[in-house]
């Protein structure tokens, strides 16, 4: 029987592979059996931002956090691979948070710093890796840094020095991988892979991103969706809708998959 600590010890296994990771965010059980039914796929993630919009919230925590851990649960229950949890900043209390989620068979997990004082987020991050060695689980703890989403008008240099100080703070305290989610070009990712090391950078595909192939070859560890995938979902929803309001139907090539 494969447990909690099996599962985290394959998903820090497949981060560290040469292999980019590839994970396609869901956020419920029909879109997790779909994405684990795939062939090719070895983890799961989920996206808080979609599991705020499937229950009528909007993103940045305002979803109570027992609502957020349930679903979480019910898509790791409905699957028998490793499933990271988005859990944006930790709603309030990291380390409780951390062991909810792991009650429920999460393995890793997203954790934004908000752009936090720097003192501020490194103890949340040390607060998540506690709580998974009392819990007896190598959690995969993937801190992020709000740092490129934040930017605005900052001299870019000066962004990606607080990415690098922050990922380096991150790692140094006990995090597995470091996510810096934004579109950022071949030189910025060339550079922080440079800073923190092959397979210890996370990015996001968002329109505009660089082709995952280019990813795989400076380094980075693995690319996630996050609340890109249900934007596909609800585009080709969308679409059905418009062309039956107009005398279509179904799309050639439509596959029953539930």
């Amino acid at each position: 029987m494969t447990t909690t600590a099996d599962k985290a010890r394959e998903l820090l296994r497949l981060h560290t592979d040469p292999d980019l990771l590839v994970l396609v965010n869901v956020w419920d059980v029909i879109t997790a059996k779909v994405v684990a039914g795939t062939p090719g796929v070895k983890a799961l993630a989920t996206a808080s931002h979609s599991i705020a919009a499937a229950h009528g919230y909007p993103d940045g925590e305002v979803i109570p956090r027992d609502e957020m851990v349930a679903a979480v649960g019910r898509i790791v229950a409905a699957t028998d691979l490793p499933v990271t949890a988005d859990l944006e900043a930790g709603y309030g209390d990291t380390g409780e948070t951390i062991r909810r989620a792991i009650g429920v068979g999460v393995v890793g997990a997203n954790l934004e710093d908000q752009l936090k004082p720097l003192p501020d987020a490194v103890r949340a991050v040390e607060a998540a890796v506690a709580a998974g060695a009392a819990e007896g689980v190598p959690f995969v703890l993937n801190a992020r840094t709000d740092a490129f989403l934040r930017a605005g008008d900052k001299d870019p240099d000066l962004v990606l020095a607080d990415a690098i100080e922050r990922g380096r703070a991150y790692l140094d305290a006990g995090a597995a991988t470091f996510f810096a989610p934004g579109r950022l070009d071949e030189p910025t990712v060339v550079r922080l892979v440079d800073a923190l090391g092959p397979q210890r950078v996370n990015l996001i595909a968002v329109p505009g991103a660089l082709p995952l192939d280019t990813m795989q070859r400076l380094g980075v560890a693995r690319v996630s969706f996050g609340p890109w995938s249900q934007n596909v979902a609800l585009t080709a929803l969308a679409a059905l809708t418009e062309s039956a309001l107009t005398g279509g139907g179904l799309p050639e090539g439509t596959r029953k998959l539930n």
